[in-house]
């Protein structure tokens, strides 16, 4: 089994009337089936309401599954006495770094988790140290995090759950809110994390460029998983994408299209480097 796995998984929203009578239910999971290994970089894409950010919730158990389990690092969610091991295994960054940041400077806001948690005084200094370096944002211990960017805000807020030393972090479009360069920002740090300390990382967005770089994608709509695979396999089925409400990145369109219009070029091109590289080898066959 791997850190995260669901097996069946369903979530209702059920709406009630003012006499406790079920008005309507809402499926936003529809028996999701997802298995993460340790140490992978996961991206989870959908258009909104296609039930990635339950999905996220669920994770972190903070939603409970109304049908099928879901485990994380071996324990079922929908045990109460599980909540406690679940959360510090599974750290969760949201869309909004300011509904995160509750201290008035950077580093004791980094502390705060660890300190809740029981950590020996020294040993929080230590992580919260390790937690700023590793996100780039030690210079920054002493300042307020009003003073921040929106880019250096998700960071603090990424290094917060870092100092809790989870197996696995949790983002739910964590750069929803930035602009490229904010964006660019969290990513890599992101992306480091993964490399250098081995976290598994789940990363729900919508930003096709953001899944380009990550281990295994699996694309929601309705609730349900639609497609998974590597990067390539699904930026390969571009029209199926457009069917489920989702662009691909402007490089891998662009290669689409040239093969569309008659030239010999792979399916499922992600970069630019890979599409001047597949452009100079059909100029050079024809030279």
């Amino acid at each position: 089994m791997g850190i995260i796995k669901a097996s069946k998984l369903v979530h209702e929203y059920i709406r009630r009337d003012e006499e406790g009578n079920v008005e309507s239910i809402q499926t936003a999971i529809d028996h999701v089936d997802i298995d993460v290994k340790a140490g992978d970089f996961i991206a989870v894409l959908g258009h909104n309401g296609s039930g990635k950010s339950t999905l996220a919730k669920h994770i972190n158990a903070l939603l409970e599954p109304s049908e099928g389990t879901l485990w994380v690092d071996g324990k079922d969610t929908k045990d109460p006495k599980n909540t406690y091991e679940i959360r510090r295994a599974a750290g969760m960054v949201f869309q909004n770094p300011d509904n995160q940041i509750i201290a008035t400077v950077v580093e004791e806001d980094v502390g705060f988790g660890p300190e809740n948690m029981g950590v020996p005084c020294e040993e929080i200094w230590t992580r919260v140290e390790e937690s700023l370096k590793s996100v780039g944002m030690l210079k920054y211990r002493s300042h307020s995090p009003n003073k921040l960017s929106g880019g250096q805000k998700q960071r603090v807020a990424i290094a917060g759950v870092m100092a809790m030393e989870p197996k696995c972090i949790v983002l739910d479009e964590p750069t929803a809110m930035l602009d490229p360069n904010g964006r660019k920002e969290v990513l890599r740090a992101v992306h480091e994390l993964n490399r250098k300390k081995g976290v598994t990382v789940i990363l729900i967005t919508h930003y096709m460029e953001e899944v380009v770089d990550a281990d295994y994608v699996y694309v929601m709509d309705k609730g349900q998983v639609v497609m998974q695979g590597t990067p390539r396999s699904i930026f390969s089925q571009v029209e199926k994408l457009k069917e489920h409400r989702l662009d691909v990145p402007q490089i891998t369109l662009l290669a689409h299209e040239l093969k569309k219009s008659g030239l010999a070029i792979a399916d499922g091109i992600l970069t630019r480097e890979e599409l001047l590289e597949a452009l100079e080898k059909l100029y050079h066959r024809k030279g």
